[in-house]
């Protein structure tokens, strides 16, 4: 899981390298560069590329390239430690779309983790006078199409291979991502291709690194380490951009976090 949050925050870093080249187009790097690793396992281990409950996949598709277009507009505004964390409110409206569309109940427990979380989100906003509004909507609303990714994927079940669910996002990014780049495109140079290309090794593996942590170790133990992502994003942050946090974006992001590995941890209790 180490391996894996650290790849995903290498990812992040990239993009707020990568400021000056528009949000389509670093979605459209980041698909190719994942798409060359799952269709070339998908081919080799001779899986059904199409999959079943297609309706379902490229739903997925749609609300996954929404989500991550806004999370990569929102770190031009935000830093990219205090993006990785508002990000991570998902599962909180995951738990609140999964109330209407699985049928599914929130323990009394787990409101009082999610208002602490919240908590953390109004200590950001109130007391980080640099936390720019624009970036704070952006980033809540890719929170909010995330935890619709998470609502799909329950609905999709077991019926597909978790790398055919991958490359359907990863085709539809590329698509959408492609078609909106056009009028916003800049010829990257060598180093920039490079690092926009990087953006879907570093995802990929992040993906597959995270997928082997839960499948040797309990939920319990492997879960709330995901979150050790924002850690090395706030270091990238003070050490590549200079980024400055403040006491209470500190303490906004703990809470943000202790309040969700609380929710992880009861949750699967």
């Amino acid at each position: 899981m180490l391996i894996s949050t650290f790849a995903f925050a290498c990812m992040n870093a990239t993009v707020k390298y990568l400021i000056n080249i528009n949000a389509y187009q670093i979605v459209f790097f980041r698909s190719i560069g994942t798409l060359v690793f799952t269709f070339t396992y998908l081919i080799k281990n001779k899986i059904p590329i199409l999959g079943n409950k297609r309706k379902l996949l490229i739903i997925r598709g749609l609300v996954g390239v929404t989500s991550m277009t806004l999370f990569f507009m929102s770190i031009k505004y935000l830093s990219v430690g205090t993006a990785v964390s508002l990000r991570y409110l998902a599962p909180i409206f995951a738990a609140v779309f999964a109330i209407f569309f699985l049928k599914e109940k929130i323990k009394p427990w787990q409101w009082v983790f999610f208002f602490m979380a919240f908590l953390g989100v109004l200590i950001l906003k109130g007391f980080d006078t640099e936390l720019d509004s624009y970036g704070l909507i952006l980033i809540l609303l890719s929170a909010v199409f995330s935890g619709l990714v998470y609502v799909t994927i329950r609905k999709i079940g077991t019926s597909n291979h978790p790398v055919v669910i991958v490359n359907y996002f990863m085709v539809i990014a590329a698509i959408v991502g492609g078609i909106l780049s056009i009028k916003y495109w800049i010829t990257p140079s060598a180093l920039q291709t490079m690092m926009l290309l990087s953006l879907g090794i570093f995802g990929y593996f992040g993906q597959v690194y995270m997928t082997k942590a839960f499948q040797i170790a309990s939920t319990n133990q492997v879960a709330p380490l995901k979150y050790i992502e924002v850690i090395f994003t706030v270091l990238f942050g003070v050490f590549l951009f200079a980024e400055v946090y403040t006491l209470f974006s500190l303490l906004g992001m703990a809470l943000i976090i202790f309040g969700l590995v609380l929710n992880t941890v009861y949750k699967k209790n």
